[in-house]
């Protein structure tokens, strides 16, 4: 069930959900600048505009934010059942994100995109209370594809860049994506380095878990995100 859950996460990277119709009621709710998950786990400031072309679309458990220029964004929030706390609770916060990341996370990219590589992944115990950066690249996976410099005749694939950060929160675990466009939209004129590509997406992350604030307990005040910058 979770795996099949997980493919919707992969559904959201496709042009299929980027173009939805936009009469198509989303799961969740928008109030004013902000949308609310459809269970309530988390609430989130719309890190897109309407005037950019800014599109939303979700599923009771993911949900992506995309704009007509180079914002590719997807938070995803999966309720953990008695096997994935298990886990959690044995594996210890390390082991079980990269647990969680190679099972399903990248298996997942894997089987939707042919070549797809973990160019580098890194724990972060002071993030979060413990989080994994990891970073992929996805040939032919860019959601950014018609923008894509034709500065040839070539048939050169376009390999996108994606930075995810996972961490578990309020008995979920969340896996936030975002895509390094400017490496499709560029071509040849584009020239970051691995390093550099790495913190412009760890920034962007962290930009991401800024905007969120999570579902308040029982017995427990309101959890804002405190990403370690």
């Amino acid at each position: 069930m979770l795996r099949l859950t997980l493919a919707l996460v992969l559904a959201t990277f496709t042009a299929i959900a980027r173009a939805q119709d936009a009469a198509t009621a989303l799961a969740g709710k928008v109030e004013g600048k902000t949308y609310v998950s459809p269970t309530g786990v988390f609430k989130v400031t719309i890190p897109v505009l309407p005037e950019l072309g800014g599109e939303i679309s979700d599923t009771p458990n993911v949900v992506t934010f995309q704009d007509a220029f180079n914002v590719h964004i997807s938070i995803a929030a999966f309720s953990q059942d008695a096997t994935q706390r298990w886990e959690n609770s044995t594996r210890g916060t390390k082991d079980y994100l990269i647990y969680f990341f190679s099972n399903f996370v990248l298996s997942d990219f894997k089987q939707a995109f042919q070549g797809v590589q973990i160019e580098s992944a890194k724990f972060i115990p002071g993030t979060l209370e413990g989080s994994l950066i990891t970073y992929i690249l996805i040939p032919a996976g860019s959601m950014f594809a018609n923008k894509v410099a034709q500065l040839d005749n070539s048939d050169r694939i376009a390999i996108a860049k994606r930075g995810n950060l996972l961490f578990v929160k309020n008995g979920h675990i969340f896996v936030i994506s975002v895509e390094l466009a400017e490496r499709v939209i560029e071509g040849r004129t584009y020239t970051k380095t691995t390093a550099e590509e790495d913190e412009i997406l760890r920034q962007r992350l962290n930009d991401v878990v800024d905007k969120i604030q999570f579902a308040k307990l029982p017995g427990a005040t309101p959890a804002a995100a405190t990403p370690n910058k």
